[in-house]
């Protein structure tokens, strides 16, 4: 009991710790800051990120939240760029360089060299007065009082710091880009969240399987045709118009009210004017439509015409979640 005690007022301490030091961090963004977002913003090449340690993990981290939201980034590693890897680097670049202390070898080594051709060097550092600090032409200042470990030694604090600050500077370049759920998508084609931003109706509505009866259909006809399709509902049309559906549902509570089949047709049990969507909308769209209205399938119409049905086990048989 002591023990699980002690290891859950450890991970509370430890994320009490951390949330601290980036609320602190709030008080150190000033002009530096804008003008890093501002040379980043402008700049005619991209933007290069360097660490070394646990800051170089953070900045592959970076370089991955800014390449997926419009900014084009790269990670070099500050060990392997003096031996070849600075050759990546051209003159219109923008250079971020991480480092908690700003003082380490291969940093003191690194920094000079950065601003050799002239590049805008961007120092994110624990410490404005080291080495880093003092060279870069603008200073993220990344100050942690100590990290969350007992020795005070395993970067913790810190680097969390330089993350929150890294989503920071991508977010401010997102609303400055007006960079969209559009823009969004043709970075991520693949995968469930390519698929809810890019999916549309047309990808995945069968239009071959397309349940359809007339206003005059006999309730015989319209049970065949919802069998027969297995969607659980069927579309009612008058000519080429769409009047309503008719779901399996409808069926059940019409013969809970009478047995008579006779003299019923589609159209005295059929719901008008059924939710629709475009065969061109977004799959994400559909999604949203049934989420508000509490249904399960929609008419699916191309330039006003009956195109199919589209049901929710469509959707998410392709993995498409709210």
């Amino acid at each position: 009991m002591d023990i699980n005690f002690n290891i859950l007022a450890t991970a509370k301490s430890t994320l009490k710790a951390e949330s601290d030091a980036i609320t602190k961090a709030i008080d150190f963004l000033n002009d530096d800051f804008l003008r890093s977002v501002q040379a980043i913003f402008n700049t005619k090449g991209r933007l290069v990120i360097t660490g070394i340690g646990k800051s170089a993990h953070i900045g592959q981290k970076i370089v991955a939240t800014l390449n997926s939201t419009g900014t084009p980034s790269l990670f070099m590693h500050a060990a392997e760029a003096v031996h070849g890897d600075l050759g990546m680097i051209t003159k219109d670049d923008v250079v971020l360089c991480i480092s908690k202390s700003g003082n380490s070898p291969e940093i003191k080594v690194l920094a000079p060299l950065l601003k050799r051709d002239g590049n805008i060097l961007i120092g994110m550092t624990a410490n404005e007065s080291s080495f880093l600090g003092k060279n870069s032409d603008f200073v993220i200042n990344a100050y942690v009082e100590k990290e969350a470990d007992p020795n005070n030694l395993a970067p913790t604090t810190s680097t969390t710091v330089q993350l929150a600050l890294g989503d920071a500077l991508a977010v401010a370049l997102i609303e400055m880009r007006n960079f969209t759920a559009n823009d969004f998508a043709k970075f991520h084609p693949g995968g469930a969240l390519g698929k809810k931003l890019l999916l549309k109706i047309k990808d995945i509505l069968d239009g071959k399987n397309k349940p359809v009866v007339t206003i005059e259909s006999t309730i015989q006809q319209v049970i065949f045709e919802i069998s027969n399709k297995r969607l659980g509902v069927t579309a009612v049309l008058d000519g080429s118009e769409i009047k309503g559906i008719i779901t399996d549902g409808d069926i059940r509570r019409m013969l809970e009210k009478t047995t008579d089949l006779s003299a019923i047709t589609a159209k005295d049990i059929m719901t008008m004017n059924p939710k629709s969507i475009e065969i061109n909308s977004k799959v994400e769209d559909a999604l949203n439509i049934m989420e508000s209205f509490e249904i399960t399938q929609l008419v699916v119409t191309d330039n006003n015409l009956y195109a199919g049905i589209i049901h929710l086990h469509d959707i998410l048989k392709e993995g498409i979640v709210s």
